[in-house]
């Protein structure tokens, strides 16, 4: 039976556990690839700065897979002199291993951070986090630099980790594993969906977390709800951010295969929110029914769904007065524009990122609301369905073409692109002052 639906669920779920330190001065550390989307929401929840922690095992240099330390940032280094003495290890055997390494290092940094400076961990408190623990090396080594470099109190959690584990840790000061397993399957066992992180969402983790503190710093308030809104007998779940004041809320239509979770949907949203614009991040389906593919590409169901959250927007009284948008994404884009040309629904703009707006077919010519199609240059099939569907529409509609970018958008920058586009579109058509009359 899996404890977790993914790693956002658990990350929120361990936040809940780490609540006491919202008090201190917290940095939280994730460990690449996986552990970063769980630290994201922790960061979230105690309302702390994010980073990333990156290590590297010193290899011996007959033997790589037998390590005789680990290096991290900032000169960080850990070894095994036990292990050194026995294989005998020359100092110009382990300075050519470590300078490998720390070039490797050094790279991983770089993709991840895109030119932003590490974060201090001098006198602060070292929440390091992974998705879980099986033989806990990594998770000791990084304990080891986060104190090299400068923590106070070094706290490892994570969602779950074997029982005999835990209590043989002694590089950590605590530990806080939601789950303690007797009987340890794999990490992945104790997951719904334990799909692979990619270097891409980690760099739009660290984006959006960036971007929230920011705003934090500028004075910008807001409020985080977990929402549910009962639509076809059934619940549809959602997260729903709202600034203050709220003007404006753009609802997410996510496409196949994707959630509200999603890394690249939640990045976006981060980009919205620095602009002053509510989101609504909302699952149309239950994971019930998406076990079923027909309902994923029933653009008319998914189209009502999205007309309910919108009445369920305009039925709340912090909402009520709101303008709305839809950014939709792939199939997502064809309900958005299908829900957009029902005349009771009130839909005051339209984003649609590596979208499938012909899935709306002969429903476009009824859109009224500005429509911007934004398209990665390399997803050629996709491009000419955009035109195509752009010959249909009556609405003011403008077509992006985003050099380089394939249908995800996973090449470095594009993302960021296409988000700073809807950015500039919501803004013109949802917030006060717009120039949209122009």
């Amino acid at each position: 039976m899996y404890e977790f639906l993914d790693r956002v669920d658990a990350g929120r779920k361990l936040g809940l556990m780490l609540e006491r330190f919202r008090a201190e001065d917290v940095l939280v550390l994730g460990l690449p690839r996986g552990g970063v989307p769980v630290a994201a929401e922790v960061a979230k929840a105690l309302n702390a700065p994010l980073d990333v922690i990156v290590v590297r095992k010193l290899g011996l240099p007959f033997q790589p897979e037998v390590a005789m330390g680990a290096i991290g940032e900032g000169g960080a280094r850990v070894l095994n002199q036990r292990v050194i003495s026995l294989a005998g290890v020359t100092e110009d055997d382990l300075e050519a291993v470590e300078r490998r390494e720390r070039v490797r290092l050094e790279s991983r940094l770089e993709r991840y951070r895109q030119g932003r400076p590490r974060k201090g961990l001098a006198g602060r408190t070292a929440i390091i986090v992974d998705d879980g623990i099986a033989t806990g090396s990594t998770a000791r080594v990084a304990c080891q630099v986060a104190r090299h470099l400068g923590a106070a109190k070094v706290i490892l959690a994570v969602p779950v980790a074997p029982a005999d584990a835990v209590g043989t840790l002694s590089e950590p000061d605590q530990v806080y594993s939601l789950i303690s397993a007797r009987n340890f399957q794999a990490v992945g066992y104790y997951y719904r969906d334990f799909s692979p992180t990619t270097d891409e969402e980690v760099v739009q983790l660290l984006d959006a977390a960036a971007l929230r503190e920011r705003l934090a710093g500028a004075g910008a308030a807001g409020t985080d709800q977990d929402v549910e809104i009962a639509v076809d007998g059934v619940a549809l779940h959602g997260d729903l951010h709202l600034p203050e004041p709220c003007n404006a809320v753009v609802v997410f239509a996510h496409g196949s295969g994707s959630s509200r979770h999603s890394p690249r949907n939640r990045y976006v949203a981060s980009v919205l929110q620095g602009a002053g614009l509510g989101t609504l991040l909302l699952d149309l389906l239950t994971p019930a029914e998406e076990m079923d593919r027909g309902n994923v590409f029933d653009i008319a169901l998914l189209a009502e769904r999205l007309a309910a959250a919108t009445r369920w927007l305009n039925g709340r009284s912090d909402t009520a007065g709101c303008k709305v948008g839809y950014f939709g994404a792939s199939t997502g884009a064809g309900a958005a524009l299908w829900a957009a040309a029902d005349p009771d629904t009130e839909v005051d703009a339209v984003v649609s990122r590596g979208g499938r707006p012909d899935l709306a077919g002969p429903r476009l010519a009824a859109v009224r609301a500005p429509t911007l199609l934004v398209v990665g240059g390399a997803d050629t099939q996709v491009l000419a369905l955009n035109r195509q569907a752009m010959d249909r529409m009556r609405a003011p509609v403008r077509l992006e073409v985003v050099p380089g970018a394939t249908h995800l958008f996973e090449e470095p920058g594009t993302l960021t692109e296409a988000a700073t586009l809807a950015r500039e579109w919501f803004a013109r058509y949802l917030l006060p002052g717009s120039q949209a009359g122009n």
